[in-house]
């Protein structure tokens, strides 16, 4: 007969059989919000869900020849151990992927493979920082501020703007460089499908570099900068991906790239991801991941290895990937367009990149709604749209911004839901 242990204690705030980090970490926001939509299909009701950064493997499948070289890479036996830094043909197709697409020619022990792009920022915080060191990122964000508590860094927020596309700027980011020791930046930009401009870019890297000078001269470690561009591959319209290093050289020592397969093959669920960057950084990365055992599966990183060599069918999918996504989200951009033209108090910021739209709905304030939250449960509620507020990436003021993604759904759905949308806002407006 089995021990019954079902009445076990249930999690809770004040649980002293965890440590003080664990018990301040907060959950996830769209997990939270994905868990009550998925409750809202399972009793039957239909729903645009705009949230997780997903995709739907009947909307966007992965590649066929990366699917088909897993299943040989698993049928000839490859299920044992890679080695810690990944498998070598793999770290060796990165090296030509960069060379051939970014202009970047990294040496190898400069490529860590990991389990996804979450261990390789990981990692970077835990290589880069000491408990009480400064991390500066801007807000909206994702989840830098769960990394920097579960590393006890000292956070200094930079709260972006709709004027400069939710990007920061070297005068924002200034008054915190001299302190910092960790500077994250993501473009294309989760939550807002925005990119970086070059130009800014490069005074904020000519400037790391001179403080790097300056620290060397004092005997100071260096402020190093994580580059997050996972969704590089997925821009749209006359908009350029960037890079720190092919703009200021002198960054290489300094910067470390974070990216895989995830959001480029739509491949979320194989789990490859790679960070690229000098090798005194990505060689200690590579040891705490040793250590915390986030490799991706052997046999993924045989076939993702091959598959990113086949540069005729890379190429191909990602054509086809990148209209896929552009026709979602200007579907979207149209139809908020069209509302903002009729007057409503909404605006869409134009697809630059990534998988995401961002939309401000100006309702704070009417008919009862006095939060994001309010005005994001008010609309799946009555338009049956799911959508994510920008306080789960680290805004804090309820603003009206909104995080839409469009992995999971089709062109039709969304046409379908936004006039929904447009009759729930008239309603909101006609009852304040």
């Amino acid at each position: 007969m089995a021990l019954d242990l079902t009445s076990l204690p249930r999690p809770s705030r004040d649980d002293t059989t965890v440590g003080t980090m664990v018990r301040g970490l907060v959950g996830s926001e769209i997990l939270r919000i994905a868990a009550e939509i998925r409750e809202l299909v399972a009793r039957g009701t239909p729903v645009c869900n705009l949230t997780v950064g997903d995709f739907s493997p009947k909307e966007f499948p992965i590649p066929t020849g990366l699917r088909d070289q897993i299943g040989a890479a698993l049928q000839a036996g490859e299920t044992n151990y890679p080695p810690s830094d990944g498998v070598l043909e793999l770290r060796q197709a990165v090296q030509r992927f960069y060379e051939r697409s970014l202009g970047l020619k990294y040496p190898l022990e400069g490529i860590l493979i990991a389990g996804g792009a979450r261990p390789i920022i990981y990692a970077a915080y835990r290589a880069v920082l000491d408990p009480g060191d400064v991390v500066v990122y801007p807000v909206p964000s994702w989840n830098n501020n769960h990394y920097a508590h579960m590393l006890g860094a000292r956070s200094v927020v930079v709260t972006t703007d709709a004027a400069s596309g939710f990007m920061p700027t070297l005068a924002q980011l200034e008054p915190h460089l001299s302190t910092a020791r960790l500077l994250c930046l993501c473009s294309p930009l989760n939550p807002t499908g925005t990119m970086v401009d070059p130009e800014a870019l490069r005074a904020i890297c000519e400037r790391i570099v001179q403080e790097n000078r300056a620290r060397e001269g004092r005997g100071q470690k260096p402020l190093i900068l994580m580059y997050d561009h996972i969704y590089w591959v997925l821009s749209f319209g006359g908009t350029k991906h960037v890079t720190p290093v092919e703009l200021v050289p002198e960054m290489a020592p300094y910067t470390v790239f974070v990216d895989g397969i995830s959001k480029a093959f739509a491949a979320t669920g194989v789990r490859v991801g790679w960070g690229v960057g000098a090798p005194t950084l990505i060689s200690r990365m590579r040891d705490v991941l040793g250590h915390v055992g986030a490799w991706a599966p052997k046999a993924e990183q045989v076939a993702t290895a091959r598959y990113l060599d086949d540069t005729q069918a890379t190429e191909a999918f990602l054509t086809a990937m990148r209209s896929s996504v552009e026709a979602r989200l200007e579907a979207l951009h149209r139809g908020f367009a069209r509302m903002k033209d009729a007057g409503l108090p909404v605006r869409a910021i134009a697809p630059q990149g990534a998988i995401y739209l961002s939309v401000q709905f100006d309702l704070v304030g009417r008919d009862g709604l006095t939060t994001n939250d309010a005005i994001r449960k008010r609309l799946l509620e009555k338009a049956r749209f799911a959508m994510v507020p920008f306080q789960a990436f680290g805004l804090k003021e309820d603003t009206g911004w909104f995080r839409l993604s469009v992995g999971a759904t089709s062109v039709a759905e969304i046409e379908d839901a936004l006039p929904r949308v447009e009759a729930t806002v008239r309603e909101i407006l006609a009852g304040q």
